[in-house]
């Protein structure tokens, strides 16, 4: 049992679980019934993904920018809804398996790669 972060609209790895998705808009040109079947997600979780107004004014990419948006995007996971919503996923991976996932292509500059660290941190069981 754990969670997988991953590329959303990727073929699914073999046990992944559900499929949820913490993006702020849903994919586009996709109808609704079609998420799951072409691999976007199952739910959509817009509460873990970076606030409008922060990816409005984001620079990812050089390194400054990454790191002022990585520091207020973990200041907005402090927030008490988010904050019981990746301590209600850490706990969820002891049971069951899970995926968490971005439309973003490398995770190295993308907002799953902080929630792979803060889910860890709250001990959460990890695929790798």
């Amino acid at each position: 049992m754990a969670i997988r972060i991953v590329r959303l609209g990727t073929p699914r790895a073999r046990g992944e679980g559900l499929r949820i998705g913490t993006v702020r808009r849903p994919p586009r040109g996709v109808k609704k019934d079609a998420y799951a079947r072409e691999n976007w997600y199952d739910v959509w979780l817009p509460d873990l993904a970076p606030s409008q107004a922060l990816l409005r004014r984001a620079s990812l990419d050089d390194e400054k920018g990454w790191r002022a948006f990585a520091r207020t995007f973990e200041a907005e996971m402090k927030k008490p809804e988010a904050a019981r919503l990746l301590d209600l996923l850490a706990a969820l991976s002891q049971g069951a398996s899970f995926s968490v996932g971005c439309y973003c292509k490398d995770e190295r500059r993308c907002h799953r790669s902080i929630l792979r660290r803060l889910l860890q941190q709250r001990g959460a069981s990890m695929a790798p």
